[in-house]
């Protein structure tokens, strides 16, 4: 038990060893002196939290807040000394606090526990006692012997053993792991391969050894040993043996394997990050500000403390006749007096630091996260999607956001590929029902008829049919045989729609559809034959050699025996890596349909061949066979040779494939960039088609200089290359770079020089980094959001690969795309489609920024606006902590008169309408590096409120010293003087946030003037009753009293006027004089005389239209902004989305996110 805890805690790792010895079918040695290794178990675990260590953790990060462990001492000290008010005003809230907080935080913590119990409750049938059982995931140990069956992901890492196939190998995807969605074939040892049923199987007896888990996917270091009939034969084990965790069977009917990593320990879950507490930048100024108003508060009360004393140090006031001291008072310590006459003062003004503030705080954002999952803009119906909140800690965040890190594969992209054009010896074709059209042509035969193809088309398709390593599935029939006749092939041009394609790149396997469709289909691959039939006539040809694809050639081949006996080469790549080489063919026309291909973003293909003379094949064949067979410089070799063959060739034509993008993903980074944010693309993808896939989309301009870092091996080299491209940076300062960079690369870069590959990085308009392993994504996100400019990053993606800089990101999103759910369920927010991220920035970011930034300040406004009449009011009655207010008012101040017009502002304030916003991006500028939280804008504030404090006090003060209350000559006393300040105070501080609003619903004005008239009856009934439960009621009738004088109304009145007129100036002035983008973007048409609901405000207004506020139009019409009108603004129709450039945005503006002209009449 003991052992179990210290390891549930980590301080017990289950392994110690440099290497791990597992006992297939756990077999264990019978000899006595053997001690099993302890391995993890099989559970993944995403979670933060157990159920037992919810309450300390949760604890211990709830009193990171200043507020909190502010409060908790404040506490405490109430419980050890006799204070002016209850230890229950300060504990009471703290406790609602705290719980409210853990509970939340506990809600969400359980929906990850239960995403995590269906992925360890999920079924899998392991080899046990002879027969195949079925039990949970999270019961795999290291060892089990794991059937998985076609189209399955594997559950654990697991070396494999055998499958259906006689050579034992299997076919594999791993697009959840790095973002490929090529086909990958993994093979098992001779020995084992035999063993393809359970009886075999539990007959084995065999022992992988191996390294202890590791988080680089693409190494594995191990043997096994297979006993058989006593003899011992060891085999070794690397990656191609090993199935991870995560990626999915294809294209084979079922595999076993043995059990190597489990659980936590997998590569898959090695490459997660640990989760932590993430904290937004509000949260982190509202710490530092709580520091600043904790170090005024300890200033007043050490002030008044020692102001005190010093009265005191005068005998008529240390001890006046009316206030003797008792014997023990004359005898205590003057220091310990001294401790707690500080400890008393402290307790007084304690209000001044807000622990509403958290509880507040905390409620916009629960319920502001509800705005994302109901705004049908980001509802995807296709997949029945709505957006996800996963936590609403950050709902701010999405407002400050300067860098975004996207995956490519199945984010920008879409995972298919289709095929569009091609040029065929100088002419350009389309595809069109399955035929090959020139351009400019139609097709006008039948559906049924056999197309004609001259020899120059068949050639070109025959050669794109059999240049590539595609494989193929018979395993999934979609017609009846006996609909047709018995006939097995039932598709146009007389083909089956039961083969499934499987490819190395998606643009083999496009292709190979492609001519599948236009009548000549590659049927499959056996041994050394490739069969392909053109219109059902089968055509075999013999497989010489595969001249396979590298970086460097950027291009592959393969050599043929024809039907009739020739030798022919069909080869295929990059038009630099085909044309230098070819002799003949229409060259120049073939250059420029590529030229045009690409301009329509289209990833392009150069198709060539060569025929062979049986002495020219001889000569290549030898070539070939010495340079594959070579020990020493056997790639030098092999490079030599394949540039012999690869030459003299007759050029055919060339493919356009279109890699399918996500809808409107070039408008939506385009929009980012507008709003000035830097988007990086990470993928696992190759150079060659994440540039590819950069240009399409928009991340890279075709007019932009790209600049490449890849296959760096030396370190010199590597600062070389990159002072060199700091040096081109900066001589063309004018043109726009991008920089494309791999993870080999990147590592030998951020390992001894980071310093230069950030400022390469921060000067570049756009980056690319490919070939990257998930954990290298976290460390790119980790090398921006800890560079000295702290910029707060985001990380988008899809799959598991990418769930390490999702959860490295200041903010996480999760795409629900066709890779499983691990990054959504890591992931702080969750969308169906990369557009969705546009309006989340721009206008829930934009909203949720400058609701919470306006909630903070106006928070200590209000407090500071509270305390300091008390502070001042010491003075007056010789620092004897007196309270100002009655008890009741101290108590309901921030719970009643003035939370409710805060907590509606902060969930419905818009600043300028949410289609500005969107079809405006530049604007997204105007709130971004925490600008409304600045310490200029924090000084303001506070400036503010302790000069409306000075006008409560003595505008009171001075307007009520010589004043008579009643006719009787009753003049003001300590609570009508207190009750008056308090009076005007409220008013004041809820006229101020209707100042601040912008935006205006039914709900703003009833709590509002709500609030106001709630205050007014409340002291109506609790001073102008006798309540038989309290103790004392030291304001019985005062409230009544002080509203019978004219004299404090008109002191209420003059008070307001003082303190809020200047403040409308200042608006005034400065909206005219220094106005800023968001301020003038308010006055477009498009949001001005328009209306809107409170409900479909909720929603972010997607059908809404805008209102402005009747002070907004008093004021527009005393500047001459607005035109008066004799009618009211009428409701204009309903915006409609389109993509086009309205004339009434600012010219300077790239504006590709836009509006139609809305029609009606305006203001």
């Amino acid at each position: 038990m003991l052992r179990w805890i210290r390891q549930q805690l980590g301080f017990d790792p289950p392994h110690q060893s440099e290497t791990r010895t597992v006992y297939v079918a756990n077999r264990f040695p019978q000899h006595g002196h053997y001690v099993p290794q302890r391995f993890a178990d099989n559970r993944i675990i995403s979670s933060k939290y157990t159920i037992w260590n919810f309450v300390p953790k949760n604890l211990f990060e709830q009193f990171r807040r200043i507020a909190n462990f502010y409060f908790l001492v404040i506490f405490l000290v109430q419980l050890m000394i006799d204070t002016p008010t209850s230890p229950v005003t300060s504990g009471l809230p703290l406790f609602f606090v705290i719980t409210v907080t853990a509970i939340k935080q506990g809600y969400e913590d359980w929906l990850r526990h239960k995403a995590d119990n269906e992925v360890n409750g999920a079924p899998v049938f392991v080899v046990r006692s002879g027969s195949l059982v079925q039990t949970k995931s999270k019961n795999i140990r290291v060892g089990d012997i794991v059937r998985v069956a076609k189209d399955e992901t594997f559950p654990a890492d697991l070396a494999l053993l055998s499958s259906d196939r006689a050579d034992g190998t299997c076919h594999i995807t791993t697009t959840s792991l790095d973002g490929e969605t090529n086909l990958k074939t993994n093979y098992s040892v001779a020995e084992t391969a035999v063993c393809q049923s359970v009886s075999r199987l539990e007959a084995l007896q065999a022992v992988v050894e191996c390294q202890q888990p590791d988080a680089d996917l693409y190494r594995f270091v191990g043997r096994i040993t297979v006993t058989h009939q006593g003899e011992e034969n060891v085999r070794p084990l690397g990656p191609e043996n090993l199935l991870l965790r995560g990626a999915r069977l294809k294209n084979t009917k079922e595999i076993f394997g043995v059990a190597v990593y489990t659980g936590m320990e997998s590569k898959m879950a090695l490459n997660y990050k640990c989760k932590s507490q993430k904290r937004s930048a509000v949260e982190k100024s509202m710490n530092t500000y709580l520091l600043i108003y904790l170090g005024i508060l300890l200033f007043e009360a050490v002030l008044s403390t020692i102001l005190k004393y010093a009265w005191q140090s005068e005998e008529e006031y240390d001890e006046p006749f009316y206030n003797h001291k008792t014997e023990q008072e004359r005898n205590s310590s003057k220091i310990l007096r001294f401790i707690s006459d500080f400890l008393a003062f402290l307790v007084l003004y304690n209000f001044i630091i807000p622990i509403s503030l958290y509880v507040t705080v905390e409620m916009q954002k629960f319920l502001g996260s509800f705005f994302i999952g109901w705004d049908m803009d980001l509802y995807h119906a296709e997949s029945d999607q709505k957006a996800q909140v996963n936590t609403s800690d950050l709902n701010e965040e999405l407002g400050q956001v300067e860098y975004v890190f996207t995956d490519k594969t199945g984010t920008l992209t879409e995972n298919e590929m289709h095929f569009r054009e091609c040029s065929i010896n100088g002419i350009k074709y389309h595809e069109v029902n399955g035929k090959l059209i020139p351009e400019g042509m139609t097709d006008e035969s039948p559906d049924s008829s056999i197309p004609h193809l001259t020899a120059e088309e068949l050639l070109f398709l025959k050669a794109v049919s059999l240049c590539h390593t595609v494989q193929i599935s018979y395993d999934q029939p979609d017609c009846s045989l006996a609909g047709t006749g018995g006939d097995p092939f039932c598709h146009a041009n007389g083909f089956s729609t039961q083969m499934e394609y499987y490819a190395s790149s998606p643009d083999e396997k496009a292709l190979v559809e492609a001519t599948k469709r236009m009548g000549v289909a590659f049927t499959g691959c056996n041994g050394e034959t490739m069969e392909i039939k053109t219109f059902s006539k089968p055509e075999k040809y013999k497989l010489l050699h595969v001249l396979e694809f590298d970086p460097d050639r950027r291009r592959m081949s393969v050599i043929l025996q024809t039907p009739s006996g020739g030798k022919v080469l069909f080869t295929k790549g990059a038009e630099s890596a085909i044309l230098p080489f070819a002799t003949s063919g229409e060259i120049e026309k073939t250059r420029l349909h590529v030229d045009e291909f690409a301009l329509k973003g289209l990833r392009t293909l150069v198709v060539a061949c060569r025929h062979f003379s049986p002495e020219e094949y001889t000569d290549v064949d030898t070539r070939l066979t010495a340079a594959r067979t070579a020990l020493q410089q056997r790639e030098e070799r092999l490079q030599e040779a394949f540039s012999y063959i690869e030459r003299d060739l007759q050029l055919l034509g060339a493919t356009g494939v279109e890699d399918k993008l996500q809808d409107k993903v070039q408008e939506t980074i385009e929009a980012l960039r507008l709003a000035g944010i830097k988007v990086w693309v990470l993928t696992g993808d190759k150079h060659e088609t994440a540039v590819s896939v950069s240009l399409s989309c928009g991340h890279f301009h075709r007019t932009m200089n790209i600049l490449e870092l890849l296959e760096q091996t030396d370190h010199n080299e590597c600062a070389e290359k990159l002072r060199r491209f700091t040096r081109r940076i900066k001589e063309d300062h004018v043109i726009q770079h991008g920089l494309v960079v791999d993870g080999t690369s990147l590592s030998l870069a951020l390992r001894k020089h980071e310093k230069l590959f950030m400022e390469v990085c921060k000067s570049c308009w756009a980056v690319l980094c490919c070939r990257m392993a998930p954990l290298q994504k976290a460390k790119v996100v980790r090398l921006i959001k800890t560079s000295p400019e702290k910029p707060i990053t985001l990380a988008i993606g899809d799959g598991a690969n990418d769930v390490s800089m999702i959860q490295e990101a200041h903010v996480g999103i999760g795409i629900m795309g066709k890779e499983g759910r691990q990054a959504v369920r890591n992931s702080d927010y969750a969308i169906a489609r990369f557009r969705f991220l546009a309006k989340l920035l721009l206008v829930h970011g934009h909203f949720y920024y400058i609701r919470i930034a306006t909630l903070v300040q106006y928070f200590f406004y209000k407090n500071v606006c509270f305390i300091t009449p008390q502070f001042l009011y010491q003075f007056f009655c010789l620092f004897s902590q007196q309270t100002l207010y009655d008890s009741v008012y101290l108590t309901l101040y921030n719970i009643c008169f003035t939370s409710l017009p805060i907590l509606v502002y902060s969930l419905f304030e818009q600043l300028v309408h949410p289609h500005v916003l969107q079809s405006k991006p530049v604007l997204y500028r105007d709130i971004s590096r925490n600008s409304l939280l600045s310490f200029k804008r924090f000084g303001y504030w506070t400036f503010l409120a302790f000069c409306h404090a000075f006008v409560f006090f003595f505008g009171s003060y001075m307007l009520m010293e010589d004043t008579t209350l009643m006719g009787n000559g009753q003049v003001f006393g300590n609570w009508s003087f207190g009750t008056l300040v308090f009076t005007v105070m409220v008013i004041t501080v809820n006229l101020k946030l209707a100042l601040e609003t912008h935006f205006w619903t039914w709900m703003n004005h009833f709590v509002t003037w709500g609030s106001i008239a709630f205050y007014f009856i409340f002291s109506l009934f609790y001073g102008g009753i006798i309540w038989p439960f309290l103790h004392t009621q030291d304001m019985y009738f005062v409230f009544v009293q002080l509203l019978s004088s004219g004299s404090a109304w008109m002191a209420i009145i003059i008070i307001i006027i003082l303190c809020l007129f200047p403040d409308v100036v200042k608006k005034v002035f400065y909206r005219h004089l220094q106005p800023t983008s968001t301020q003038k973007s308010q006055s477009l048409p498009d949001a001005q005389a328009q209306s809107l609901s409170c409900m479909e405000s909720l929603c972010c207004y997607q059908h809404g239209q805008s209102g402005c506020t009747r002070l907004a139009h008093v004021l527009e019409q005393m500047t001459g902004q607005c035109q008066a009108s004799t009618n009211h603004c009428h409701t204009a129709s309903h915006n409609s989305r389109s993509w086009n450039d309205p004339e009434n945005l600012y010219s300077n503006d790239r504006t590709i996110l836009t509006l139609s002209p809305i029609e009606g009449t305006h203001c």
